[in-house]
């Protein structure tokens, strides 16, 4: 009797470079402005068959022509430069800040017990608790504003700083141990390896932060800035205005997430995840 064995087809495989893959390159972001767009397209038909007035809530058409002016103007870019950066100045302070104090009561045991009670207690403290102390001891102008914006960030940074050292993996030290590596590598080669994939988190959890305490940054007597705008559409009644900065708050906090991904992301290749698998199904 002949016996016969199957065996399986051949399974093509698609190269980065093949165009299936480039076509998921930019069809998987795609993806995720499809929630946006239909509540967007929804509400303005919702608004052109007069089931609402949209009085309180633009449609999206006005929004965009209160963009498109503001943008004439000249206002929308000087409000979003002045936003950018206090909120990139306030974003590197609060970072350096928060990894030197990270790093510190991670690796030190006396430090964290020295100094964790005290930062755990200040982060309990509500944002806008800080603006008063901020303005008299800073003043009303930019140093109040960056200041605050720094302390926002610190915490996310420092908490994830901590955690991280705090968790990496016993046995992998005593194998850096076993092969004798020096402090200087046991940081490089060990450390900060099994920190990194926390430590982005963090930073993009503080940039988060950053950008929701620049809105109370810029209340502080601000007169340009994403802030100075929802005031002034605020005391003036102009909810598109309003809208208009919420909405360029998003895209701004978005692009700058992504920025920090993109940057991240050849440091973290070594990575065996499920989220880079399932990314690659």
């Amino acid at each position: 009797m002949a016996m016969t064995l199957d065996t399986p087809a051949p399974v093509a495989i698609e190269t980065a470079g093949s165009p299936p893959a480039r076509l998921r390159r930019f069809v998987r972001p795609a993806i995720g402005l499809l929630l946006p767009l239909g509540l967007a397209l929804a509400w303005e038909l919702a608004v052109r068959f007069g089931y609402s007035n949209g009085r309180l809530v633009p449609p999206p058409s006005r929004i965009w022509q209160t963009l498109v002016e503001l943008s004439a103007s000249g206002e929308l870019s000087r409000h979003i430069i002045a936003t950018l950066s206090r909120v990139g100045a306030g974003f590197g302070l609060g970072v350096l800040a928060g990894t030197i104090f990270g790093a510190i009561c991670g690796y030190w045991t006396l430090a964290r017990r020295l100094l964790d009670p005290t930062l755990q207690a200040l982060r309990a403290i509500p944002s806008i608790a800080w603006v008063p102390l901020f303005i008299l001891w800073l003043g009303i102008f930019e140093t109040s504003k960056v200041a605050l914006i720094a302390v926002g960030v610190f915490f996310p940074i420092y908490l994830g700083v901590t955690g991280a050292i705090l968790s990496v993996d016993r046995k992998i030290v005593e194998v850096g141990r076993i092969f004798r590596l020096s402090g200087f590598a046991m940081i490089r080669r060990i450390l900060l390896p099994a920190v990194l994939p926390a430590y982005v988190i963090s930073l993009r959890s503080g940039l988060g932060l950053g950008w929701m305490f620049v809105v109370a940054a810029e209340f502080m007597g601000a007169s340009e800035g994403l802030g100075y705008l929802l005031t002034d559409g605020q005391q003036l009644g102009k909810p598109a205005q309003i809208v208009a900065a919420i909405i360029v708050f998003a895209i701004l906090g978005k692009v700058t997430d992504w920025l920090i991904q993109l940057i991240a992301a050849p440091f973290l290749r070594w990575q065996d995840s499920f989220s880079a698998h399932a990314g690659a199904a």
